[in-house]
């Protein structure tokens, strides 16, 4: 796991985490005349950290053996091109350090801003493709958490290096008298304003940055303004009018006067009824929009305001995504959303993969806050909760609150998912479970749940991508084990009698074999902690086998009796490999098992049966991750 890995970015506290790495704001005093203070100079470059990690375990589309050491002086010139380092790099372990080099570069590259498409880094250096995929994750989901974290304490402290152009309240923009600030988030500031020609209240919404927001923070701000203005929801705040003054884009949108969902649960857990009946409406907005083709990608108790009357509203859609637009500002790669309430899709900067469920499991983290009073994962840093969100559930809710219905529990638990197909098909399947809830009915949650724990035990472990690297290998050792299983029976029909022989093709042959592989793995890349894992259950086999000899000997049996283990120890080989890997292996072990009992009743043709189950088992695995390792190359 990485523990030592120090972005140049400020550590985000566990409590800006909880919330979302959202601040309300503090309100600003009045002056007798408004006036705008000049527009701040862009966020300062701090001082580079001097970065040093050691090699790290293979962890769910993150970081596997890096190790890099990284020192810059901080200029104005564009970063370096990445082979301008490479020739430095030692022989020893060129493919880390070039692999070190690449990353730190990125990521000064990140830190400046820079827009990155994953898919067009790994096709610019192949021979990292893999590496790259494995650890992008991490490296954006820190960029992100780190770089809001420390807007806001530079915006909060009032310093002139945050890039933040502020304003002496009230202030008079258009047709917009701006009163107060009601809160901001890592791209935009919300103000109470009145619209003097309308004469009434409202709340406009500007880029944080103002007159200095890039030309994507502007494309973005009018997607969002766009996204919002096509819905029309009784649970989604409505967009007003959307334009631009003095150059900074802004949309008015209609005043909620109330608190945020936030707030009304810093007190505490909210109670069942009281849970279900807030998100009901807010499920049903999120289907409307997910019918209008837009994922909202942002949902959290901040973004979920509650009026007066006490009615439910979705706002902040800053992360919408539109069907249909091909210009996509969301590159693969990207990791958007608020890291605490994301989906583990979106903490992958799996793109492609987010969809409405990704939205569904939002609103699972939501209702999991305000029923238990804390976010279903909670880490002392962003790279630690993305590492959560990816391999680790969540507390069951009735640990933390046990007066939590056990309905409302499961469909929570089935919000969580990490598979998006284990989750509701849409929002509104969940509003209809919370319903029933309400109406004291049967929930759908109960009813899926041992298809859901059936179809989790048999799909891929968030590991299997390392196999990529073993495709091939897999394949040939499926024809070295065949070929034993043929020698072998080849001996025993000749009549060799000599155990010397036997052992020395099982031990010393596969050994020998066992060397090469690993040697041919180890020049293809890295190795991934979960592949020398998996390296140590292969050498204790081999060590299992190699004691059949003089077992037998001690014994007093004769050669080969002990043939019908070969598939019991096979067949734990791969039980293991299920658990780690990919829970189809567990049909791999069924049948190695199974093929002991014939290789006991058919002695004469043990090693042939074993041959023939054996190596079909690592032949065709082999076959799909050779064949997918070549599809994304």
């Amino acid at each position: 796991m990485i523990k030592n890995l120090l972005w140049r970015t400020q550590k985000p506290e566990p409590s800006a985490l909880a919330a979302g790495l959202d601040s309300p704001s503090k309100t600003t005093s009045p002056f007798v005349q408004p006036v705008m203070q000049p527009v701040m100079q862009p966020v300062a470059e701090a001082d580079r950290n001097k970065v040093r990690t050691d090699r790290a375990a293979e962890m769910p589309g993150f970081a596997n053996d890096l190790t890099y050491q990284y020192e810059d002086e901080v200029g104005d010139e564009e970063p370096a091109d990445f082979d301008d380092n490479f020739d430095d790099v030692d022989a020893h372990s060129e493919h880390d350090q070039k692999l070190a080099v690449l990353m730190s570069k990125l990521t000064d590259r990140m830190q400046h801003g820079e827009d990155l498409s994953l898919e067009t880094i790994c096709f610019q250096y192949p021979e990292f493709a893999l590496d790259l995929r494995l650890l992008w994750g991490t490296m954006v989901v820190a960029q992100v958490a780190g770089r809001v974290d420390s807007e806001d304490a530079a915006r909060s402290s009032g310093s002139p290096e945050s890039g933040v152009w502020q304003l002496q309240l009230p202030v008079l923009l258009g047709d917009y008298e701006l009163i107060e600030e009601l809160g901001h988030g890592g791209m935009g500031v919300v103000y109470r304003a009145r619209q003097t020609n309308l004469g009434r209240d409202v709340a406009v919404k500007m880029i944080l940055r103002g007159q200095l927001a890039t030309a994507q923070d502007r494309r973005r701000f009018f997607v969002e303004a766009e996204a919002t203005a096509k819905l029309t929801h009784p649970n989604i705040v409505p967009v007003y009018e959307v334009g631009e003054i003095e150059g900074r884009p802004y949309f008015s949108m209609q005043l909620i006067r109330g608190q945020t969902l936030a707030a009304k649960i810093a007190d505490g857990p909210l109670s069942n009824r009281e849970a279900a009946r807030i998100m009901i409406p807010i499920c049903r907005a999120v289907n409307y929009a997910h019918e209008q083709g837009i994922l909202h990608r942002d949902i959290k108790p901040s973004n979920i305001l509650i009026d007066e009357s006490g009615r439910p509203r979705l706002t902040d859609f800053g992360l919408a995504k539109q069907a249909g637009v091909h210009e996509s500002l969301t590159r693969t790669g990207a990791v958007l959303g608020t890291p605490t309430y994301m989906s583990p899709e979106q903490a992958n900067g799996r793109v492609d993969a987010v969809g409405p469920r990704s939205d569904v499991y939002s609103i699972g983290t939501v209702l999991y806050h305000i029923l238990t009073g804390r976010p279903p994962l909670v880490a002392n840093s962003p790279v630690e909760l993305a590492l959560k969100i990816l391999e680790q559930d969540p507390p069951a809710p009735r640990l933390l609150e046990p007066k939590i219905d056990r309905d409302l529990e499961m469909i929570v638990v089935r919000c969580l998912q990490k598979p998006p197909d284990l989750r509701y098909e849409s929002a509104a399947a969940l509003a209809n479970d919370l319903e029933a809830f309400m109406r004291d009915e049967p929930v759908a949650a109960r009813s899926g749940q041992f298809a859901q724990i059936v179809a989790r035990v048999f799909r891929e472990t968030h590991h299997a991508p390392v196999l990529e690297n073993w495709g091939l290998l897999w394949m040939w050792h499926s024809l070295v084990l065949l070929v034993a299983c043929v020698v072998t029976e080849a001996f025993e029909w000749s009549g060799v009698a000599s155990r010397l022989a036997y052992a020395g093709l099982w031990t010393v042959g596969l050994g020998t074999w066992a060397a090469v592989f690993w040697a041919i793995r180890r020049r293809m890349g890295p190795v991934t902690f979960v592949e020398r894992q998996i390296a140590h259950v292969w050498g204790a086999s081999m060590i299992a086998i190699a004691a059949m000899f003089p077992l037998e000997f001690l014994l007093g049996l004769d050669s080969l009796t002990l043939t019908p283990l070969l598939g019991v120890i096979a067949g734990m080989v791969f039980v293991i490999k299920a658990g780690i890997l990919s829970g189809a292996f567990y049909f791999q072990a069924v049948c190695l098992f199974a093929a002991a009992i014939p290789m006991a009743i058919f002695k004469d043709y043990a090693h042939i049966i074993f041959g023939l189950v054996a190596a079909p088992c690592f032949f065709f695995p082999g076959l799909k991750y050779y064949r997918q390792k070549n599809a994304q190359q």
